[in-house]
């Protein structure tokens, strides 16, 4: 039985937590925040409550695995998940509506056909019959094996199948990012480009430079389907918290830790604020990887393994929180996309040497049907969510410039208005720690290993790096993939190399 120390209450720490205890090891879990759950934060006011990160659950399948691996009682034991249909709504820059169906194929294109035009379905399901292809040849080795020394192999061969255009005398052009799939597979319609590039920006990718391997997001979502909780995605923390302490997890709260102790070249305890040092065999650290640096005594190397996209500059989230008179309307969708008026000044805006809001940016709106979330059935919780540069100081303006965007996805949202909360970059980094509240994309294959994570192993034997910033990246399914990894690390040592 090894001693082992998490830093940090995380997802992705928590899952390592969970099964490392189901293995027979001893594990305390130092978090310096007086909660667990690490992004899945709740703000709660007037019998209002909101989610303060992600506010659906794709791939449920990692957390039912980890529930499964550690104990009798599933996750749907534990938790009410609804799968939310429609998946969601979009709403385009020139005012056409559509719902895409949940997790159908078919479903969503018959729904593009109808408010796209004739032909929409069709090119939209060639695309995805690519992007399954891409999943095939992407998915083990981007995230379910460990991130291994050959790791170049990822970044050196695009897995996405792009078309190859033929041209007269000129070269054969063929998709490289995400963008020129919109232009060179879809069509080119603005409307078809604005769906496929909300998958990236969504993530804080830039679709222009981000490679067109990232069609495994939408794969994903539109495979797989999303999900939502009762009682919001905190729910999903607090059973994977109270799964940790039923395997007898202990976890020390208000724990800051301030060193990684090294002994004979290896990783042997943390040593914490208040002066006091916990001995250990193994350290797991779910911190950002910028914080994980300052640790480790002489800093570690967790560019080893590849680069890591925008350690400096990785966007963030701004948040805003809305509680509204009035019951929610039984045909109200779930998640409605409201797409920003101008996509190129969006992406200038937001990815530029300035970075900045654009004046009507890409916002995701939240409705959830959940009783749970408000004092009564006469009113209703709404979140706006838009992607943010890192470091932003969010301005009274800008937020009501937000609020006055997403009236496109709730008609009549001012008139019904009682109060707002914003949630800037600066909370998103009180709450992870991260610099700046940047927020971590899942890794992706190709651009020669760019946006690749560093690896779960690091240059000092005995510590491990889990959760977003770290190999498979960013994501609620990714941060519990994480976990699964680091565990298998230690528990079957360097010879691990993944689920079967």
């Amino acid at each position: 039985m090894a001693r082992i120390v998490v830093i940090g209450a995380g997802m992705g720490a928590m899952t390592a937590a969970a099964r490392l205890a189901v293995a027979g090891h001893r594990v305390v879990v130092c978090e310096r925040g007086e909660t667990y759950g690490g992004a899945l934060g709740r703000f709660e006011r007037d019998g209002f409550a909101f989610d303060t990160g992600p506010g659906l659950l794709p791939l449920p399948a990692v957390y039912r695995d980890v529930f499964v691996k550690t104990g009798k009682e599933p996750l749907e034991q534990c938790v009410e998940l609804t799968q939310v249909e429609p998946a969601v709504r979009h709403v385009f820059a020139d005012g056409t509506v559509t719902d895409l169906p949940n997790a159908s194929r078919a479903g969503i294109g018959e729904a593009l056909d109808k408010a796209l035009g004739d032909g929409s379905g069709a090119r939209w399901a060639a695309f995805m019959n690519r992007a399954r292809e891409t999943w095939d040849r992407a998915r083990r080795p981007l995230l379910e094996e460990p991130l291994f020394e050959d790791w170049q192999v990822l970044g050196e061969r695009e897995p996405y199948p792009a078309v190859v255009h033929k041209r007269l005398l000129r070269r054969d052009r063929s998709a490289a990012t995400l963008a020129e799939i919109g232009a060179l597979e879809l069509g080119g319609d603005p409307r078809l480009v604005a769906l496929l590039e909300h998958f990236a920006l969504a993530h804080g990718l830039d679709p222009r430079t981000t490679p067109a391997s990232a069609a495994v997001l939408p794969y994903m979502e539109q495979t797989f389907g999303v999900w939502a909780v009762r009682g919001g995605m905190r729910a999903l923390a607090r059973a994977l918290y109270e799964r940790c302490v039923a395997r007898r997890v202990e976890f020390v709260f208000g724990a800051a830790v301030t060193r990684i102790v090294e002994k004979d070249g290896r990783a042997a305890g943390v040593e914490l604020a208040d002066g006091t040092a916990r001995e250990a065999d193994f350290v797991v650290a779910g911190v950002a990887s910028t914080a994980l640096d300052r640790l480790a005594p002489g800093g570690v190397d967790l560019r080893a393994r590849g680069d890591v996209p925008g350690r400096s500059g990785t966007p963030s989230r701004l948040t805003v929180l809305l509680a509204l008179s009035g019951g929610r309307p039984g045909s109200a969708p779930h998640r409605t996309v409201v797409h920003a008026a101008d996509r190129g000044a969006e992406l200038d805006r937001l990815f530029g040497e300035r970075p900045g809001l654009a004046a009507a940016p890409t916002v995701t709106v939240l409705r959830p049907d959940d009783p749970g979330l408000v004092p009564d059935d006469a009113h209703e919780a709404v979140t706006l969510t838009v992607t943010a540069p890192a470091h932003l100081e969010v301005t009274p303006a800008e937020a009501e410039r937000l609020i006055d965007h997403a009236e496109a996805g709730v008609p009549g949202l001012r008139d019904r208005l009682l109060w707002h909360e914003v949630r800037t970059p600066a909370d998103v980094a009180e709450a992870t720690g991260s610099d700046g509240g940047a927020v971590p994309a899942p890794a992706l294959a190709a651009a020669g290993g760019g946006f690749l994570h560093p690896a779960n192993t690091t240059r000092l034997p005995g510590l491990f790096a889990v959760g977003g910033w770290s190999h498979p990246g960013g994501g609620l399914p990714h941060a519990g993939m994480s976990g699964a990894l680091v565990a298998g690390l230690i528990v079957e040592g360097p010879g691990f190399r993944g689920s079967q």
